[in-house]
């Protein structure tokens, strides 16, 4: 049996939640989806910390039972990315492999931006970059409509959907819990993304050099293969693994939460000294 606790502590003024499963020196933060709570990686985290690693999962600022401020400033990639750094920080974890779904895959990115050195790895599911515009504006924009001008009837059923009791099902329960937020944060959150900078640009994603995983789902116009197609080729030391659908390491996850497992065995089997980031800037400061 993995032991889970749950934590918190305050970033820049807000109090945010977080899930720590497992014990070691291997830890790996996981980030959820837009407006998901963190519960939404619970399988994944404990076949990881059953095989030895520690895995943190956070509700960003705006996500589960984290604080959710109706300040739509307050919301965009490189706050959150800093939201993750906090966490480290807070935990004293010097180093870390980092990894998201969406848009935790994003966030992912701009961490990887923030904090090269400090980074074994980055598993990045279902990147959102250039080839979502179109599906993203479809997806986000009714909803956008209905969490703002809609507001009266998304708390009512917002409600609605708090007094449904939970399952035994973790996915229906995270949808419901999705379903069941406060609109009115949510809405503020959707404006933020989309007025501020979803992704780093291609000019910094071409000087990451953290070792990644990128997960691409086929049949997905919101998180389009060619996304994670094109970030592989971006990237500067990655690899693409194809998962079979948007719901397979939901539904029947062990092959990716295999390869996802060897992935952290590769992070953590280097040492520290040996990554070619930290050579090149080791030889630079020594002139």
């Amino acid at each position: 049996m993995v032991a889970i606790r749950t934590g918190e502590f305050t970033h820049e003024g807000f109090r945010l939640v977080y899930s720590d499963y497992g014990s070691g020196t291997r830890p790996f933060v996981l980030v959820p989806g837009l407006l998901l709570p963190r519960s939404m990686h619970d399988p994944l985290a404990r076949s990881l910390a059953e095989r030895g690693n520690r895995v943190i999962t956070i509700d960003p600022l705006g996500h589960g039972e984290s604080d959710r401020p109706a300040d739509m400033w307050r919301y965009t990639m490189g706050l959150l990315a800093d939201q993750v750094v906090g966490l480290m920080d807070h935990l004293e974890l010097e180093e870390a492999v980092v990894g998201g779904t969406s848009l935790g895959a994003n966030v992912t990115l701009e961490t990887c931006v923030r904090i090269p050195d400090r980074l074994r790895g980055a598993v990045i599911e279902m990147p959102v970059l250039d080839n979502a515009l179109l599906g993203c504006a479809v997806a986000f924009a009714p909803l956008l409509v209905y969490l703002t001008v809609g507001l009266p009837v998304a708390r009512v059923v917002s409600g609605v959907m708090r007094r449904l009791p939970r399952t035994p099902s973790t996915l229906l329960n995270v949808g419901l819990d999705w379903a069941g937020q406060d609109p009115k944060p949510s809405g503020a959150y959707l404006q933020g993304l989309f007025f501020g900078r979803i992704a780093p640009p291609r000019s910094e994603r071409s000087q990451i050099e953290t070792r990644s995983l990128v997960i691409g789902h086929p049949r997905d116009p919101v998180h389009p293969f060619s996304d994670a197609d094109c970030l592989v080729r971006e990237l500067r030391n990655s690899r693409v693994l194809e998962a079979n659908s948007i719901l397979e390491l939901r539904l029947s996850p062990d092959r990716l939460t295999n390869q996802i497992a060897d992935f952290l065995d590769e992070c953590w089997r280097e040492p520290v000294s040996a990554s070619p980031a930290r050579t090149r800037r080791r030889r630079a400061a020594t002139g």
